[in-house]
């Protein structure tokens, strides 16, 4: 049987970004068992040959209705798959999904019946929101960054933007490169409505968007943006946890210095 990759070598190196990061996830300790998840958009590569495909599932719900999504494509990660079993075999551990014209129902057409992330409601519910927005981001990546999750089980840090500017002060490229920051959303049951709704609300303000006591999810123009967001404030996340195991508060930047950041990157 001949996989979808098959048809188009140009969608076979995506899918191949998608296993490096998924190796990346697993490498850091980020992907335990099956946690974490990944989804990209590729109707860019959908051709007639691939458009013609059978469903091999029936129409699972959405869980919503997410009408800039009709017709669209998407790679996603398996639900109950390892990313370490992601990177080596994508296309065993992943499926395609196609969106129904009604915008709430999808069916999987490749390459295998694998049903995918139990948390495609937060994922589609991002995708949705991007295509309106026309920035032209395709990916949404969760993953379980040990020390941005561990900073979510501190009331204080719940506070609006008080991690964030906490983060921004450990190390100068974290200004720079996030510099919408983190957004936190309070802990919601996993792969539910309501926390896909309030991810959707907060990705707009931040460039990441961490989950209470759970993980992150953080969206880019394609898998290796979208995981670099995520690497980068971790990263100030590690700084800060280990100067407090060294025996001292860090002292971080200065509003001064990260305002000087601010104009000089025009962020």
């Amino acid at each position: 049987m001949k996989s979808i990759l098959d048809f188009r070598p140009d969608l076979a190196t995506k899918i191949d970004e998608v296993a490096e990061v998924a190796g990346y996830l697993w490498q850091k300790g980020w992907a335990e068992r099956n946690g974490g998840n990944i989804t990209i958009n590729i109707t860019e590569f959908v051709d007639r040959e691939i458009a013609a495909m059978p469903a091999l599932s029936p129409a699972y719900p959405i869980g919503s209705v997410l009408p800039n999504l009709k017709g669209q494509y998407f790679f996603c990660k398996g639900t109950n798959r390892r990313m370490r079993d992601l990177a080596r075999r994508p296309m065993e551990n992943g499926s395609v999904i196609r969106i129904l014209d009604d915008c709430a129902h999808y069916v999987i057409i490749a390459d295998a019946p694998v049903k995918p992330t139990s948390e495609l409601a937060s994922h589609l519910a991002l995708h949705n929101r991007m295509i309106g927005e026309g920035k032209g981001y395709k990916a949404a990546l969760h993953t379980h960054p040990i020390e941005l999750v561990a900073m979510t089980h501190k009331r204080e840090y719940l506070e609006k933007d008080v991690l964030t500017r906490l983060l921004w002060s450990m190390i100068p490229e974290t200004r720079a490169f996030c510099p919408k920051g983190l957004g936190i959303v309070p802990y919601k049951m996993p792969s539910s409505v309501e926390l896909a709704d309030a991810t959707v609300a907060l990705m707009s303000e931040y460039d990441v968007v961490a989950w209470e006591k759970h993980g992150v999810c953080a969206v880019g123009p394609d898998i290796m943006e979208a995981f670099d967001q995520v690497d980068v404030l971790n990263k100030s996340a590690q700084i800060y946890i280990s100067s407090r195991n060294m025996g001292f508060e860090p002292e971080g930047m200065s509003e001064e210095q990260m305002n000087e950041l601010k104009e000089a990157f025009n962020l």
